[in-house]
């Protein structure tokens, strides 16, 4: 399933630091643009999964569904961007990524993204599934999305990405159901805790908190949370369900 028919050579500088995350990425462009971007100077991928339904897939002479390996997993990828995840910033010498074709967009604040297609999120599973086999330092913690690491800035893969899906496979994380409705009542019968409260829990999961003093940076904040474990609502606006999904996450991964 993956190939190597596409390289981005400008990528040399090997990693030194242990492989710690996967992050995933949509390339919010077709095919062909994607694989432009991504094979020159400038941005980079390990993984490029496409689309089996764009046409510039299907004009480069592709028909089923493979995955381009354009970086080797020994050398660094630059994909993140200013990022950061617990205790690291700039995640680019710590992760494998992996770029998805989908012809995502964004404008006042509303999301067009085109349903992934089921055999892009077989061959999602698929390759995570061997990627984590092959790195154990990536706890499920450790499985994200753009939004994840770089707040406010950035908003993939979006809100139809199968986070809940891929966490039933094995990859990822997701919060005890039980457990969050029996936060999540206790939310609503005494209210949710002050927001002190709850940047201690973003923290504590992994979030960067820095920006979340002012009003609009705890909205982003919410909004990338929402965005990987609420994405049926990902309005920024913190209400009992949300905060009893991040309450559930730490009891779950941190207690």
């Amino acid at each position: 399933m993956i190939s190597t028919n596409y390289k981005n050579n400008h990528c040399t500088k090997i990693f030194k630091n242990q492989i710690q995350f996967l992050v995933f990425h949509y390339t919010a462009g077709t095919f062909s643009s994607s694989l432009k971007v991504l094979t020159g100077p400038d941005v980079s991928a390990h993984y490029l999964v496409p689309d089996v339904t764009d046409q510039s897939y299907l004009k480069a002479g592709h028909t089923g569904q493979e995955v381009f390996n354009l970086v080797d997993e020994t050398k660094l990828a630059w994909h993140a961007g200013v990022s950061h995840w617990g205790e690291r910033n700039n995640l680019n010498d710590a992760s494998i990524v992996v770029e998805i074709v989908n012809l995502a967009s964004f404008n006042l604040g509303k999301f067009t993204l085109p349903p992934y297609h089921p055999a892009q999120i077989a061959a999602i599973v698929e390759l995570a599934l061997d990627i984590l086999e092959r790195y154990p330092g990536i706890n499920p913690t450790r499985v994200l999305g753009h939004c994840d690491i770089a707040i406010g800035r950035k908003s993939d893969p979006g809100p139809q990405f199968p986070w809940h899906a891929l966490y039933l496979k094995g990859i990822g994380a997701w919060f005890d159901e039980t457990t969050r409705n029996a936060i999540q009542q206790q939310y609503v019968e005494s209210g949710i805790p002050a927001r002190s409260e709850l940047l201690k829990l973003f923290k504590t999961y992994g979030y960067d908190v820095s920006g979340a003093a002012t009003e609009q940076g705890f909205t982003q904040l919410v909004r990338a949370f929402q965005l990987h474990f609420r994405p049926e609502k990902y309005d920024g606006v913190m209400d009992a369900q949300t905060a009893a999904n991040l309450g559930a996450l730490v009891r779950k991964y941190f207690a």
